[in-house]
């Protein structure tokens, strides 16, 4: 039951923006990039929102993500809403900028990073919800309970701006190449190429080291009910490589966007995907830690990150044995 309800909640919670941005569409049907609508044939209101497209994506944001969902949090208690919808949200910006009446494009560039946009999604809401096992709202993520549990009585208000504010930032801001794409109709060249390239690859990367993560967690799961040791540690296939290649293809993927940004003259937007990535070299040194106060697999962890690269795929490091005089 529990389930119904929040997989209900959670289809129904963007339709005020989903019906706000329609009424402003229908408003401007007649309208083009090449004739725009007159400010004096609309209110005060519809002629902001069209003359303000990255304004009020961020409002829209603040008002439906940022206050809604934080409420809904409070009511249950559990933050979970935001994880899932990390995978939804780009594909709302990017149809969102690409149907804006301002939009103007290169209809092969937009037509390449929707279809990049849904792929990238499809993956990650997969591998979510195979993570969850298929249920919504199950959990919220760790680290939400970790901080609930550092700020005690402070956390219905530190969570609006440590969950929903901050993702909004980073959320709009590894998505402004979205906004770039919409804003210039510069034919397609070599650097969309290879942008769409990086971007499939960082896709397929991502895809197949979660699956061997989920395929060892399975695995482990299994060996325990068993009462059989653990496995301590997953070091086949692209973790041989790399302790963290589901992070370097998800890295891959936004910087292969930011590509596209950049050959258009955007290229102070790398701002997105560089504050994200340093985000996520904190979430990575977080996650090792947490991985080594698991004692069963501490030792092995401690040698896997001596002979195995962060996140860039590399060959293993020898680890130096200490010679007489060294000891």
């Amino acid at each position: 039951m529990g389930n119904l309800k929040n997989a209900t909640i959670a289809f129904v919670v963007p339709l005020p923006s989903l019906l706000f941005f329609l009424s402003f569409v229908r408003r401007h049907l007649p309208c083009s990039s090449s004739s725009p609508c007159p400010a004096t044939t609309t209110s005060n209101l519809w002629s902001w929102c069209y003359h303000h497209p990255f304004l009020l994506a961020n409002l829209l944001f603040f008002f439906n993500v940022d206050i809604l969902f934080w409420l809904i949090g409070l009511l249950q208690s559990n933050n979970w809403m935001i994880d899932p919808y990390w995978t939804v949200i780009p594909v709302l910006l990017v149809h969102y900028y690409a149907s804006h009446p301002l939009a103007v494009a290169d209809a092969a560039r937009s037509a390449a990073a929707v279809a990049l946009t849904w792929v990238w999604s499809a993956r990650l809401a997969h591998n979510y919800f195979r993570r969850e096992r298929w249920q919504w709202g199950a959990r919220e993520d760790w680290r939400f309970n970790e901080m609930r549990r550092k700020y005690g009585r402070h956390w219905w208000w530190v969570s609006f701006f440590t969950v929903y504010l901050s993702e909004q930032v980073f959320l709009i801001g590894i998505c402004l190449p979205m906004y770039a794409i919409h804003s210039s109709d510069a034919p397609w060249s070599l650097w969309d190429s290879i942008a769409t390239i990086a971007c499939i690859t960082g896709i397929v990367v991502a895809y197949f080291a979660d699956t061997q993560l989920y395929d060892f967690v399975t695995r482990n799961e299994t060996l325990k009910v068993l009462g059989a040791p653990l496995v301590p540690n997953l070091d086949r296939g692209l973790w041989w490589y790399s302790r963290h290649p589901n992070y370097f293809g998800e890295q891959l993927w936004w910087w292969g966007l930011f590509l596209f940004a950049w050959n258009m003259g955007q290229g102070w937007m790398f701002i997105g995907p560089l504050a994200n990535s340093l985000c996520l070299a904190y979430v990575t040194v977080l996650v090792e830690r947490r991985m080594l106060k698991k004692e069963f697999r501490a030792e092995a962890y401690r040698q896997y990150q001596k002979t195995t690269s962060v996140w860039i795929p590399w060959f293993k490091t020898s680890i130096r044995e200490p010679k007489e005089k060294d000891i």
